[in-house]
């Protein structure tokens, strides 16, 4: 797999890079970002991967969060992906900022015509993480990932259906139920089909009531947060915790929405959680 370098920069001692490839999943060129830590000259680090929410790109999380200063001071490495394929021509693919370009919800679609393309699941959990490994000094046997929003929804999806690949979770602000909110239901309705049962497949929630991560999640809200209680249903969560036995740190903060301030403001919270599980430390 060969990968098109768009851009490097110093960032903390390390390097901040822009990159292209061509995905067999998606069929399509997908950019993605990584920041390497000043450790990483010295050998493998472990890996964190951010998946961003609707409308972002690989670019969002790089240039809004402030993170480098303490993957950096951590040695973890950073990467960052497009929220979907983009231009495949499908019908209604451009037709609103919820669905289709930006908003491919981290699963592998099962309905025409997103069955074709729309591979966000296999992405994240496969065939992104073989690129990294190959091309980047990057430990095969320790990787994070977190997200914000439908990301929020897609780190903890992936996680909790494949608790061998992931070491450590955590998310903000997730889209935590969505078989039972708009967002969900018309993306889910789309890419997978009428048939409910089958949503739950890709739903945190309804993974999380009948099956546990070996690990401690932390997911942040906001509560004034402009989503919360139309999209996003935190509670889902804590019930499903409880239901399995999950260890799931829900924290709520007053006050903070759900921007990139609220994302700066506990980033460092959520590195140093990775950094307990895919470090030792």
């Amino acid at each position: 797999m060969g990968i098109e370098t768009r851009s490097e920069q110093v960032c903390f001692g390390g390097v901040q890079g822009f990159y292209t490839h061509a995905s067999r999943e998606t069929g399509t060129p997908m950019n993605f970002a990584v920041y390497q830590p000043p450790q990483a000259v010295h050998g493998p680090v472990p890996v964190l991967y951010y998946l961003a929410g609707l409308t972002c790109t690989e670019e969002t999380f790089m240039i809004k969060a402030g993170a480098q200063r303490l993957a950096a001071q951590l040695g973890l490495m950073l990467v960052t992906c497009d929220t979907s394929p983009r231009g495949l021509g499908h019908a209604g693919e451009e037709e609103s900022w919820d669905f289709g370009t930006g908003a491919g919800f981290y699963l592998d679609a099962t309905a025409e015509p997103w069955s074709t393309g729309y591979r966000m699941g296999s992405y994240v959990n496969l065939e992104l993480p073989a690129l990294i490994e190959e091309h980047f000094p990057a430990r095969t046997d320790r990787r994070g990932i977190f997200g914000h929003s439908m990301g929020g929804h897609g780190a903890l999806v992936t996680a909790l259906r494949h608790p061998d690949r992931w070491h450590s979770v955590s998310a903000f602000a997730p889209i935590s139920n969505p078989c039972a909110v708009p967002w969900g239901e018309k993306a889910f309705s789309n890419y997978l089909g009428p048939d409910r049962e089958r949503w739950e497949d890709w739903d945190a929630s309804e993974l999380m009531r009948t099956r546990a991560y070996p690990g401690t999640i932390l997911v942040d809200q906001g509560e004034a947060d402009q989503f919360l209680d139309r999209e996003l249903h935190p509670q889902a969560l804590d019930d499903a915790a409880a239901a399995s036995g999950q260890a799931l740190t829900l924290r709520r903060h007053a006050g903070y929405d759900h921007s990139y301030w609220f994302i700066q403001t506990f980033v460092a919270d959520h590195l140093s959680h990775h950094a307990a599980a895919l470090l030792g430390s």
